[in-house]
């Protein structure tokens, strides 16, 4: 269900330190996501829902283009809407 093989866009990269989002989480959610759910232009949005330091919960998201040959993180953000993104399964 995981992604095992990918590369990070500098623009990824950036949004990461700007929103200080740690790689180590990043990639726990690209291999174990709790979901994932289609985005628009065939991307691939890798989410889980993690808890900050001070308790509480946001949900984290991967945008990943898997079209290339090696797959691309494209952004990565943290959102306290979770029933926005979150799917029913």
């Amino acid at each position: 269900m995981g992604l095992t093989h990918y590369e990070f866009s500098a623009h990824a990269l950036q949004e990461m330190k700007r929103r200080s989002i740690p790689l180590a989480v990043v990639e726990a959610i690209l291999s174990e996501p709790d979901q994932v759910v289609s985005g628009r232009d065939g991307r691939t949005i890798y989410q889980s829902q993690v808890d900050n330091e001070e308790g509480k919960t946001y949900l984290v998201r991967v945008v990943v283009d898997g079209t290339l040959v090696t797959a691309l993180v494209i952004t990565v953000y943290r959102t306290s809407k979770i029933q926005k993104y979150w799917r029913a399964e």
